[in-house]
């Protein structure tokens, strides 16, 4: 469980397609526009629009929505037959501005499929309208009434990407400090989890999807008034004692990926198993294209493999302690 990947599987031509385009519409667009809070405010109620549309899922998957305190969000099964009693809640990405359960679906019914257990996906509340902190409540809500739901912490698991990742570490790093009982595992995919103000220069040109001066400029604005040291704010630099097994899936040209490999490298000198994943020219949350891209497929054979060995480490923990 406690590794470094890298995946060797030959580049596909549906990814050497997909990050060209990427490279020449999505990330050219992103540096033109998320200039100004006006381009936020505009990205925030496009998403809005987007949650009007049809989301294709296959015949066997179920989406039921539901709420959670102030907040919303979805059940997805990815399949019947699956063990009702545990679950995935999952944190969606989007910078905190955008994205929603609904275009996060490609990965949570996959998700659920693997891990054999219905997905809570959480509609929380984004900015520019809400803070850090309501994105934080909302995931720690949402765990508290799935506690609350009957079921048990060993159970359950936490798993996001990119703002989704960051939320992920954010709230596991809360529930250990409020001496809650945590989940089985973390796994974040593509996770942000830096948001001092530092220049990204490695990958700087390799990434194919996000701007390095946008992902900076877009850190002011969600820690201003904050305190960007603090662990809840850029998880890594938090103390990761006591926290579960993570799995942490990056492409190697990923802006983000040198501070996706400083969690993985803390985690482990704070005693956490981690299985961290790079994989070679991969775009950010690629998991989120596998629809259309055989290595983002795989990805989630290796999340089963990850999820099989906690498993099997809950199951030798709890012999040892019957032993005992």
């Amino acid at each position: 469980m406690d590794r470094d990947v890298a995946p060797e599987y030959p580049l596909s031509w549906q990814a050497r397609a997909l990050t060209g385009l990427m490279r020449h519409t999505f990330k050219p667009a992103s540096h033109l526009f998320l200039r100004h809070a006006l381009a936020l405010s505009a990205a925030s109620q496009l998403g809005d629009l987007v949650r009007l549309l049809p989301v294709r899922t296959p015949d066997h998957v179920s989406v039921v929505p539901t709420a959670f305190s102030s907040c919303g969000g979805e059940w997805v099964r990815g399949g019947a037959d699956l063990d009702e009693g545990k679950v995935v809640l999952y944190l969606h990405g989007g910078g905190y501005f955008s994205c929603s359960p609904r275009t996060h679906r490609p990965i949570t019914w996959r998700l659920s499929a693997v891990a054999n257990r219905p997905v809570l996906a959480l509609d929380y509340r984004q900015g520019p309208v809400h803070k850090l902190a309501d994105s934080l409540s909302d995931s720690l809500d949402a765990y508290a009434c799935l506690l609350d739901q009957g079921y048990e912490p060993e159970d359950m698991i936490i798993a996001g990407d990119s703002a989704g990742g960051h939320l992920t570490l954010a709230t596991l790093l809360a529930l250990r400090d409020r001496d809650l009982p945590l989940p089985s595992a973390g796994v974040c995919l593509s996770p942000w989890t830096d948001l001092t103000d530092f220049p990204r220069r490695a990958n700087r040109w390799q990434d194919p999807m996000l701007p390095a001066g946008r992902v900076r400029w877009l850190a002011r604005r969600w820690t201003d008034g904050l305190d960007p040291r603090d662990p809840l704010v850029s998880p890594v630099l938090g103390d990761f004692t006591g926290l579960p097994p993570l799995m942490i899936v990056t492409g190697s040209t990923e802006v983000l990926r040198d501070e996706a490999r400083r969690v993985a490298e803390r985690a482990r000198q704070h005693g956490v198993p981690v299985t961290y994943e790079e994989w070679p020219r991969m775009p950010h949350v690629f998991p989120l294209l596998a629809d259309v891209l055989p290595e983002a497929r795989l990805a989630f054979r290796h999340m089963s493999t990850f999820l099989a060995a906690v498993a099997g480490l809950e199951v030798v923990a709890a012999e040892d302690e019957a032993a005992a």
